[in-house]
Parts: C-alpha cells; structure tokens; sequence
C-alpha cells in the first residue's frame, strides 16, 4: 500500500509539468494567430476559378432574416474580384476557406458578422475608387470594425 502511494505521488510531480506545457502551447497557438493575416489571394480570380457568390434563390429562410445579411451578398456579388483579395479575420481559413470571397460562396457569410462588415467594408472603399490592395491593407488595420451593419443595410 505504500508503494502504490508512494507512485502516485510521484505520478501526480509528474502531471504538474506535462499540464503546464501544454496550457504554455495552447497561449503560444492562441496569441500566434492573432498577429497573422488570414489566407487572401494577390489577383481577381479567373473565370471558373471559384464557385459564384449564393445565388440569390438560396438566400431566404431563417438564415437570412435581418435585410443587412441578404444586402451583404448582394454587394459580394457585384464585387467578386476585390473580396477574392481580402483576408477575413473570422479566421475562417480553418475550416478551408481561402479569402473573403469563399465566405459568401456559402451561407457562412450570413452567420459571422466580421465577415459581413468586411464585404461592407470593401464595398464601401471600391466605391471610392480604392484598389484591392489598399482594400486589404484597410482590413488588415482593422478599419472594417467601424462598419455598423444595421446602417450598412442601405449602403449601394
């Protein structure tokens, strides 16, 4: 009986370390990905190249219930290329996708609001005559935070 407790003292010295290491590693991944910019792409896709933005059809029910949700794919829509060069920093690249523009391929873009106040944003910035890399660097400084998406509903 004292053997058996005597190692498991020593296996409990041991955990201590092991747990330590691997909550150091969890904050080293956690913080890492907060300084990198999301996966983007450096040019307007080719014809083909990617699936089109939801078809307008398939952007009713439950989903997209507030009007700012379906004017967001609307604006993806009419400015396909530029979102092709955006990150999006829902960090969504982990679950494949490769720029702003994947986000609005699917309903994903309907449930992440980042996602939408960035199309907001990029829409906004096209519209003053901006090209998709001074887009990006506004997205990659954060100034797509401000879009407010209650009031975004009405921007065209």
């Amino acid at each position: 009986m004292v053997f058996s407790a005597k190692i498991a003292a020593e296996v409990d010295v041991m955990k201590k370390p092991a747990v330590l290491v691997l909550v150091i590693v969890l904050a080293v991944i956690a913080f890492a990905q907060g300084d990198a910019v999301p996966a983007f792409n450096t040019r307007a896709p080719l014809p083909g190249e990617f699936l089109p933005i939801l078809p307008a059809d398939q952007r009713v029910g439950e989903i997209f219930k507030y009007p700012y949700q379906v004017h967001a794919y609307e604006l993806a829509s009419k400015i396909p290329g530029v979102i092709n060069q955006m990150p999006c920093y829902c960090y969504c690249e982990r679950i494949g996708h490769k720029s702003l523009h994947t986000c609005f391929e699917s309903n994903h873009g309907a449930h992440c609001g980042i996602c939408m106040q960035e199309v907001y944003y990029a829409f906004q910035e096209t519209k003053l005559k901006k090209t998709p890399a001074q887009i990006r660097a506004g997205i990659i400084k954060g100034e797509w935070k401000s879009i407010n998406l209650e009031a975004a509903a009405n921007m065209n």
